[in-house]
């Protein structure tokens, strides 16, 4: 298992909903946040990617040169970005970094922010372009001259020469819950994100998107995108779900899921139908909370419970072959420490656990060392 960690560019708390307990979305905190992730041991970090967010390569640029292990998971936008010049980003960033970056396919899902950013593709073109798009972007960073001439993009003698570190070019991760989305999928990604649905439905997924990479003779690994709310016990892991909303009001629901409705993305209307904008009937599966998508887009599930409970979900996601998990908690800096003290030492992780110090713990009676008592 690979455990990546989140960076909140779009703001942080204790609470949803509200002010209270908020954190100021400022580089200084991201900096603490990527540095906690980095020194636990977490693969690497999801940097979000929108209006609503801090721009993330610029963001993982800064973050590499505070960091010595941890890799970038960074958002490409077909349609927004042409493919050369993100073929140059990527290289730089991927050198710059020693070999640290990621690539997050994103075609976007609300035709409203798209419009704003001036593309106006239906959502079907824009999986059309996003094809196009890693069709010259893979052929650059392989070291081809790329003469391309599509419905979309048009490439004539490009060329990228600067190598990056990665070969044959940064992993590319990418998400897509429509049929069209899945093709692409299956013929360029390296590692197929879902976001936290139940076990059930994302097996069919997975089956699914195998099926069509299998028939383009290629294999794609799986990936999830979930929140963690983990305690000591079951009874303060629940808890710790009721306050994060306990600032929600019905009012802030509607608001929220009125923006959501307009989204073409059908990974965004899969999560609005886990919850339907209500409190009413929040666990899903066992342990799978949605309450977190009553106001936040994107990723809206939660596994709450004890670490052997959370452990144990974790686990089935992967019997599923879901290796790659990209997890978060609010807020991000503590909940970083929570997961990886309470879930790492649970996990068979394909990745070095936390830098641990010979001395953990305060020393007791100035004599003795916490390890020497016995509990």
């Amino acid at each position: 298992m690979e455990i990546l960690w989140f960076i909140p560019s779009h703001g942080d708390g204790r609470y949803l909903g509200t002010t209270k307990g908020g954190r100021s979305a400022e580089y200084s905190y991201f900096r603490q946040i990527a540095q906690a992730a980095d020194r636990l041991g977490y693969k690497g970090v999801l940097i979000p990617t929108g209006k609503s967010c801090e721009d993330p390569w610029l963001l993982a640029a800064a973050l590499a040169t505070e960091t010595e292990q941890l890799k970038f998971l960074v958002a490409v936008r077909p349609g927004l970005m042409s493919p050369t010049l993100a073929a140059r980003m990527a290289s730089t960033l991927d050198r710059i970094s020693g070999g640290r970056l990621l690539i997050n396919v994103v075609a976007g899902g609300d035709p409203v922010e798209l419009g704003g950013d001036g593309l106006f593709l239906s959502h079907d073109e824009r999986y059309e372009a996003t094809d196009e798009f890693l069709t010259i972007w893979k052929g650059l960073l392989n070291g081809e001259e790329v003469t391309f001439e599509g419905k979309h993009l048009k490439v004539k003698g490009g060329k990228l020469l600067f190598p990056s570190v990665q070969k044959p070019y940064p992993p590319i991760y990418f998400g897509g819950s429509s049929s069209a989305g899945q093709l692409v999928a299956a013929k360029h990604a390296d590692v197929y994100l879902t976001w936290g649905e139940p076990p059930e439905q994302v097996e069919k997924k997975i089956s699914e998107v195998r099926r069509l990479a299998e028939k383009q003779g290629r294999k794609v690994e799986f990936g999830i995108r979930l929140h963690i709310i983990v305690r000591e016990t079951e009874r303060e892991a629940w808890d710790a779900a009721e306050r994060l909303i306990q600032y929600v009001d019905e009012k802030t629901i509607q608001e929220a899921q009125r923006v959501f409705s307009r989204y073409d993305s059908i990974g965004q209307q899969r999560m609005r139908q886990l919850h339907n904008g209500s409190r009413e009937s929040l666990e899903i599966s066992p342990n799978l909370w949605a309450g977190v998508g009553l106001v936040r887009g994107g990723a809206g599930t939660a596994l709450v419970g004890d670490p052997e409970t959370v452990a144990k979900r974790l686990l089935e996601y992967r019997q599923l072959g879901i290796h790659h998990f990209i997890l978060s908690g609010y807020p991000h800096l503590e909940e970083a420490y929570r997961v990886a003290e309470l879930l790492f030492p649970l996990l068979p992780l394909s990745h070095s656990k936390s830098k641990e110090s010979s001395v953990q713990g305060e020393i007791i009676g100035n004599e003795f060392f916490p390890s020497f008592i016995k509990v």
